[in-house]
């Protein structure tokens, strides 16, 4: 190695020593004559002084520039008092130069790379030169805590017996979930893999093999519109254990959680996790990933409306919808403009509108609201009371088909929340982890656009026991034994019990799912045709990796914790990829491009 120590390491128990070190110059200042060079490796800071009794590195040393590589062996010297820094692991010293190697001089850069400063940069650009932007404080500290948590993952799935197997990438088209990336075959002309979105299949396959516990910090692709917690490539934590219940799954998903904020945050996280059925924190919340860091929680008003003078709440009503309303408490401040947004918000969800109340005082007269002229007096006497209204507060309505409803208000709850830490009148601490299980997710969604159910999670789910023949009558009441992890209104894993008896399996397929026989057999047979040779009880679920280290480290988006992430585009704008690709590669791959069509 050409260094001695690290920039991180040198204190006053090292003065007199001579040190080597390398690395890159954070800054240079001139003090009258004396330069002053803060050099940092991955670890730290330490400060070099070049003093004028030297010349020739004097000299040399006056032509550096923020960012240039360099190396220097000199003397650790005590730092004078009053200038001392306290805030760094090597502030007591700092090393008097006698030696100096220009590795590579910078050029002029393209942002400045101070956090404060960066944050404010387009972000395009800082994906352009993403090398020099991932040497910043803030972005390095990600890097490591992101391996960190690798780390501490790998060892506690060790301990607990877990074999890492490596899967494929290059897999098979199932045309059932998110949309695939295809590969062409060279070798098979005319035939394409697809890029895994999952390791799903392989992994039963691994019980079925009498592996019993596997996992992998596995690479999944999925060709889908981009956004802050969605890439084209991510890391799942896959894992899959036969023989097993889904106690024993949330006991092994806890411990694990409960080593990682340890290791990588040293904090304390309390388990057991409470646990929500769907349909409870789709009542409370609006929402099966839920927020539980605050109230506000959804009441159904539907019997204190059934017989509503308004005729929007009556005529869903009258269709079998509810009607759900919300105290967004201390929100009556708001704006119009704010309720614009909130109306657009809802209209996003599938809302006509928005209805809501203004409270002022404590009598119903004196309240705002368009629709306060069709409300009874028992009926604001019931949103009075079981909604504890008060003075300064804001009522906010859905009405609805139950599931749309629910999430139309969630949505809405999450608005008002934001709006009322906005005006500090409520907190919501980044430092606060409320974990929660939510299960007995249905098994079947109905597509009317396909006129067929659909696997709400995957065809290999295995329903709850007792829901087996409600499946075969009415399969979007069945319950699936499915079970999301959520961690502030955040899904950071979901997973489920499979289906590992062959014929549950093909009944699924072709009787519940209507998919025909050709093609179960071309998609699934070898599953099938696998279960048939002595396939165990087995469940499993995936962390998603990229997002768990964005909550770690605190960023809204998971491109913070990735190193070489794609832009909304799916670009990749430091190589330019993707491109174009030679007339030679096309026919080797027996591929003609259709130009797009321009009107």
């Amino acid at each position: 190695m050409k260094r001695t120590h690290t920039c991180n390491q040198l204190t006053k128990s090292d003065a007199e020593a001579t040190v080597t070190l390398v690395g890159w110059v954070k800054s240079v200042r001139d003090h009258g004559g004396v330069l002053f060079v803060d050099l940092r490796d991955r670890d730290g800071l330490t400060q070099v002084v070049f003093h004028p009794d030297y010349p020739e590195i004097h000299t040399a040393a006056g032509r550096l520039k923020d960012e240039s590589v360099i190396q220097i062996s000199g003397v650790v010297k005590p730092r004078e008092e009053g200038t001392i820094n306290p805030n760094m692991t090597t502030g007591e010293i700092e090393v008097s130069a006698r030696e100096l190697i220009i590795e590579n001089l910078c050029d002029t850069l393209p942002f400045p790379l101070e956090d404060a400063k960066a944050e404010k940069v387009n972000e395009d650009l800082r994906l352009q030169y993403r090398y020099l932007d991932l040497r910043r404080d803030r972005m390095s500290g990600l890097l490591a805590l992101r391996s960190k948590a690798s780390k501490s993952i790998r060892d506690y799935l060790a301990d607990e017996e877990f074999l890492e197997v490596e899967t494929p990438t290059l897999f098979k088209s199932t045309p059932e979930g998110a949309r695939e990336f295809l590969v062409p075959s060279r070798l098979n002309p005319g035939e394409f893999y697809a890029l895994s979105q999952s390791p799903q299949q392989y992994k039963q396959m691994l019980m079925v093999a009498g592996v019993e516990r596997y996992y992998s910090m596995a690479r999944c692709y999925r060709d889908e519109d981009l956004r802050a917690d969605r890439q084209p490539e991510f890391t799942q934590v896959d894992m899959e254990m036969s023989f097993i219940e889904r106690e024993d799954m949330y006991k092994t998903i806890e411990g694990l959680l409960v080593k990682l904020w340890k290791d990588t945050l040293n904090v304390d996280v309390p388990t057991p996790f409470p646990r929500l059925t769907y349909v409870e924190a789709m009542n409370r919340f609006g929402s099966d990933k839920p927020d539980t860091r605050f109230g506000m929680e959804l009441l159904d008003f539907s019997e204190d409306f059934a017989e509503s003078k308004f005729k929007v709440f009556k005529s869903v009503l009258d269709k079998g919808g509810v009607v759900k309303a919300i105290n967004a408490k201390g929100l009556g401040d708001i704006s119009q403009g704010e309720v614009k947004t909130m109306e657009d918000a809802a209209k996003a969800m599938g809302a006509k509108g928005l209805a809501y109340i203004v409270v002022r005082g404590d009598d119903p007269k004196e309240w705002r609201s368009p629709i306060l002229k069709f409300l009874s007096d028992a009926e604001l006497e019931a949103l009075k009371t079981r909604l504890e209204i008060a003075d300064g507060d804001l009522i906010l309505f859905a009405a609805s088909e139950w599931e749309q409803a629910c999430n139309i208000l969630g949505r809405i709850r999450l608005e008002s929340a934001q709006l009322l830490v906005k005006r500090e009148k409520m907190s919501i601490s980044e430092d606060q982890y409320n974990f929660l299980w939510v299960v007995d997710f249905p098994l079947m969604l109905f597509d009317a656009e396909a006129g067929r159910h659909v696997a709400a999670h995957h065809p290999f789910t295995a329903p709850v026991p007792e829901d087996i023949e409600m499946m075969m009558e009415d399969p979007t009441k069945a319950r699936s034994q499915a079970y999301d992890i959520v961690l502030n209104g955040s899904e950071i894993g979901g997973g489920s019990i499979r289906i590992h008896q062959p014929e549950l399996q093909d009944k699924v397929f072709k009787e519940v799912l209507k998919i025909p026989e050709d093609v179960v057999q071309s998609r699934f047979g070898y599953m099938l045709k696998a279960f048939n040779f002595g396939a165990p009880p087995h469940g499993g679920i995936a962390l998603g990796f990229d997002r768990i280290c964005a909550i770690l480290g605190k960023t809204k988006s998971i491109r913070e914790v990735i190193a070489f992430p794609k832009t909304q585009k799916g670009q990749d704008l430091m190589a330019s990829a993707p491109g174009p690709a030679t007339t030679r590669q096309l026919s080797d791959l027996h591929i003609g491009v259709i130009a797009e069509k321009t009107e």
